[in-house]
């Protein structure tokens, strides 16, 4: 029960990873105007994100406009597009695939190895979405590029960039994706019992062996 427990919460931490990473795809807020130094706060606040730009009115109003054309946007803004899109797929294919590999569902429940070996693939494949390839490398490239146009010294101060929310979103549901995913793959890791036999008797009656 133990096991089937840690079980549903790594199947538990990876959908909210996934909810985050969706949200965060589709916030606007990967960048956010800098505010620091000489820079002056003025009635409106720019942020861009993967789809779109977003110019915010100091009355509240909010005025967003999805970009024009695909080739015209750099290439890391590319790149974190097919990145997150990939890692929600992924995501997405690794909560089916953990489900029928889970102690608590019925699917192969005749065979326990196969459904430990399943729930491990859904487990990687949480890992792969998240770390090796794509939702990590994403959020952190977009990062870098923020972090290098920030301190670089020929950058005008009024075009300079901070961390947006959708990057601390993404963070954060990589890592709960990331948790998620070892959970599923650890906790699978017992050994299948074996076939068990009954103990030999012996070939004689009870009481009539002899001396």
């Amino acid at each position: 029960m133990a096991n089937a427990g840690l079980q549903l919460l790594g199947y538990s931490l990876a959908s909210l990873g996934l909810l985050g990473l969706v949200a965060s795809t589709a916030m606007a807020e990967w960048k956010m105007p800098s505010y620091a130094g000489d820079n002056i706060i003025t009635a409106q606040d720019m942020y861009e994100g993967l789809w779109r730009s977003c110019v915010y009115q100091s009355t509240g109003q909010m005025q967003c406009k999805v970009y024009d054309s695909l080739l015209q946007l750099p290439a890391f803004v590319q790149a974190a597009r097919g990145f997150m899109i990939t890692s929600i797929f992924l995501c997405g294919v690794g909560l089916l695939v953990a489900a029928v590999g889970m102690k608590c569902t019925t699917c192969l429940s005749d065979n326990k190895e196969q459904k430990n070996k399943v729930a491990v693939a859904g487990g990687s494949l949480f890992i792969i979405a998240d770390m090796l390839v794509c939702a990590l490398a994403a959020t952190s490239w977009y990062g870098e590029n923020i972090r290098k146009k920030f301190f670089d010294p020929f950058t005008p101060t009024n075009a300079k960039y901070e961390f947006g929310k959708a990057l601390y979103v993404g963070w954060g549901a990589s890592a709960l994706t990331l948790i998620g995913g070892i959970m599923l793959c650890c906790n699978c890791a017992s050994k299948p019992a074996g076939k068990s036999y009954p103990p030999p008797h012996a070939a004689g009656r009870p009481g009539t062996d002899r001396v």
